[in-house]
């Protein structure tokens, strides 16, 4: 290989180890306030395990609130967890309303963790139609679209403005990318809490 060549190749995994090294890594979690000491939350998570995360100065708060299905209409940008079905459109565990000014957020269609092989769709909703079988839906992000079915009974959720007066023992709520610190510490610049005794259910 060249000289040239190999110095190119080596300065790209040097930006590339650089750009992961920026990115710290984020956990997801899911679970009840237990006690708030000043910034520091412990939660009990999902899956049973105490977590310690300490707030930034500017958290934001968004309270996750029970809407309804109709709320949803062409143009609306949503987030979708839902199973996949054999003949490839989704089937809704639940969908979330975002608020006009977090359109575009995490755009696009991924694995998620609600439910083993549960899917993650956030997109604009292109057109939705009653079916037989619930409401059909469907969204178009940048990359592609999907079909999206919504059974009668799904929770349908939207995000409202919070404060940190919600960050209390009981509360259940969402942290959908607490960082995981260099001493091992977790920090969170958003926590969402579900409202009126609600999971967030996404």
């Amino acid at each position: 290989m060249p000289k040239s060549t190999l110095f190119a190749a080596l300065l790209l995994v040097a930006f590339a180890s650089a750009a992961s090294a920026q990115q710290p890594p984020t956990v997801r979690i899911r679970g009840t306030i237990e006690a708030v000491d000043g910034a520091m939350l412990s939660i009990k998570s999902r899956d049973g395990d105490d977590m310690k995360v300490r707030t930034t100065d500017n958290v934001a708060v968004f309270g996750v609130a029970k809407t309804d299905l109709s709320e949803i209409k062409a143009g609306s940008y949503i987030g979708v967890t839902a199973m996949p079905e054999p003949d490839g459109t989704q089937k809704a565990i639940a969908v979330h309303i975002f608020p006009e000014n977090q359109r575009g957020a995490a755009e696009g269609f991924r694995p998620w963790d609600l439910r083993a092989n549960s899917t993650m769709t956030n997109a604009t909703v292109a057109e939705t139609v009653e079916g037989t079988d619930g409401q059909n839906i469907l969204v178009k992000y940048k990359d592609g679209e999907k079909k999206v079915v919504v059974p009668p009974g799904t929770p349908v959720v939207t995000f409202v403005s919070g404060d940190k007066s919600e960050l209390k023992p009981g509360a259940k709520i969402i942290i959908f990318g607490a960082v995981k610190k260099d001493d091992g510490t977790l920090e969170a610049n958003r926590v969402n809490v579900g409202r009126d005794g609600i999971a967030p259910p996404m």
